[in-house]
């Protein structure tokens, strides 16, 4: 297993993704976008999340494709970006057909990002225009760290972020990972520079640090953010033919990263959620020894993209959290 041309999520064919900031704001909007409708399902562990027509991606749903998934800050408010993206696909004449009439098939998600220090005085939801503008920069390479939904994301004891990492399996198929962390949890080993997801890394994508040599003592955390303020949301997707029920077991297999990385993760505090998304460009040339590897693979990648994360983010005016690479980034 390597990564991908880009080690982003976007190295999955058929998939494009855009980012949105305010910087006022402090928070923004990140939009994965099919170049045609896409398989999809969803997979729910933390208690408190916050979504947008996850419903619709049960496996025994009419509608089986989605046009595009949305990431966004601004807890409750955020799930506007996803109506932008609706308005600007519907403009495209994409969507599921019902008659002459089509409507796009967007499911989001949302994190807290309202205690951030931002501007948050708005007398109309900002997030319906960071959605659309979120599409309309959607493309194969994109930022990540201080980006997007993960713009005004915090952690434990870091700033957040926007993540990304993808990996090509001996068969040649590909998997991805997208990831805002806004966790309750720390994705590195105390107050170090090394991250819970480093015997994941490939190469040196978050430092090459490795692991330390001693841990600190185990101890039972206490929570540093009230319910409904936490939430790691992710993507995770494939160019292979899924069914519905499969994505729904490689957004549950991924979830698995997302408990690598960020120690503890799956609160009561957290909205922990993972979409799955498959082009369905691929066969898969084992069916049963393919899905065991791609969840497996979904899972490293997720575990990978959270830590990219936290190591991208970058230091702004105003945080109220130290960013990793003010403290521990060489060179």
């Amino acid at each position: 297993m390597r990564a991908g041309e880009r080690n982003l999520i976007t190295d999955v064919a058929g998939l494009v993704v855009g980012n949105a900031n305010d910087a006022g704001l402090r928070s923004g909007a990140t939009v994965l976008l099919g170049e045609r409708p896409f398989v999809a399902a969803v997979n729910v562990m933390g208690g408190a999340p916050g979504t947008r027509e996850t419903d619709l991606l049960a496996p025994d749903r009419i509608v089986q494709e989605v046009d595009a998934l949305v990431l966004s800050g601004g807890s409750g408010f955020g799930l506007d970006a996803a109506s932008g993206v609706v308005d600007a696909l519907r403009a495209r004449g994409r969507g599921f057909a019902v008659g002459d009439v089509r409507v796009p098939i967007v499911p989001g998600a949302i994190l807290f990002d309202l205690l951030n220090g931002g501007d948050k005085s708005w007398t109309e939801s900002p997030y319906k225009a960071l959605g659309r503008a979120a599409l309309e920069a959607a493309g194969r390479d994109f930022a990540l760290g201080s980006q997007g939904a993960g713009y005004g994301a915090t952690t434990a004891n870091w700033k957040g972020g926007l993540g990304s990492a993808s990996a090509v399996l001996d068969s040649g198929i590909t998997v991805g990972a997208l990831v805002a962390v806004n966790a309750l949890g720390q994705v590195t080993v105390g107050d170090g520079p090394e991250f819970w997801a480093a015997p994941w890394e490939i190469g040196k994508e978050f430092g090459g640090l490795g692991l330390p040599a001693r841990f600190p003592p185990a101890q039972a955390p206490r929570p540093g953010k009230r319910m409904g303020e936490a939430t790691t949301i992710a993507i995770v997707a494939t160019d292979a033919i899924l069914t519905r029920a499969q994505a729904l077991r490689l957004a549950t297999a991924a979830q698995d990263g997302m408990a690598r990385a960020i120690v503890p993760s799956h609160t009561p505090f957290d909205g922990d959620l993972v979409f799955a998304g498959a082009t369905g460009l691929r066969e898969l040339p084992d069916p049963s020894a393919d899905i065991f590897q791609l969840g497996h693979a979904a899972a490293c990648c997720l575990a990978r993209a959270i830590a990219r994360a936290i190591y991208l983010a970058e230091p702004l005016p105003g945080d109220l959290q130290p960013a990793w690479a003010s403290r521990h980034r060489r060179g």
